[in-house]
């Protein structure tokens, strides 16, 4: 696969994984609905250490909901205004707006500087303009707040693998699996590229 395919194969990737996201938060809102008396025996959904915790250890099956559960908790900056905004960007950057989604992702960064999702969010917006100053950027800014953030840890993985950085490449990827060993993107990531590896340093 040439370099123009791969780029764009990963741009899709990226695509798809916001255009879930409204729909993990509300998958993860039915499950916690449904699990009843059990929740109360569980971690605490809302206690990130608990759920990061149970997510390295989880069986495939269970990693999904975990991932799930953090996402969810990710996407709250616990004001309903910067909450929108995030939702705005997200849904321009479904529909092909990356234009608006910097515009709203940008009112987002600059009024909550604290909210890593926000950063996260713009530097795959412009990513999707093939903008990878500006993208690593907000990944690193994004991965300073929250270094848990495999995700971002990801997004940063693909960009280093688009500009020759292998090296590196495998450890954002190595870093991201060691967060979430069950993330399908990070695996194939690293099964794909494990063998380039040489030994530079993040």
């Amino acid at each position: 696969m040439d370099n123009a395919a791969l780029a764009s194969k990963i741009k899709r990737t990226m695509l798809v994984q916001f255009s879930f996201l409204k729909g993990i938060v509300a998958a993860t809102a039915v499950v916690v609905l449904g699990l009843g008396v059990v929740q109360a025996q569980e971690a605490d959904l809302r206690d990130e250490a608990e759920i990061l915790e149970r997510l390295r250890d989880a069986e495939p099956a269970d990693a999904h909901r975990l991932e799930a559960q953090l996402k969810a908790l990710w996407s709250q900056s616990g004001s309903a205004s910067m909450d929108l905004l995030l939702r705005r960007g997200q849904d321009a950057i479904e529909s092909g707006d990356i234009e608006a989604a910097i515009d709203h992702l940008t009112a987002l960064t600059d009024h909550a500087p604290d909210f890593a999702e926000g950063w996260y969010a713009r530097a795959t917006a412009y990513y999707m303009l093939d903008l990878f100053g500006p993208s690593v950027s907000d990944l690193e800014r994004a991965l300073a707040l929250n270094p848990n953030h495999f995700e971002a840890l990801m997004g940063l993985g693909v960009i280093l693998e688009e500009v020759g950085r292998v090296d590196l490449a495998v450890q954002a990827f190595e870093q991201a699996a060691s967060i979430h060993p069950h993330h399908d993107a990070v695996i194939k990531a690293l099964e794909r590229l494990g063998p380039q590896a040489g030994g530079q340093s993040l």
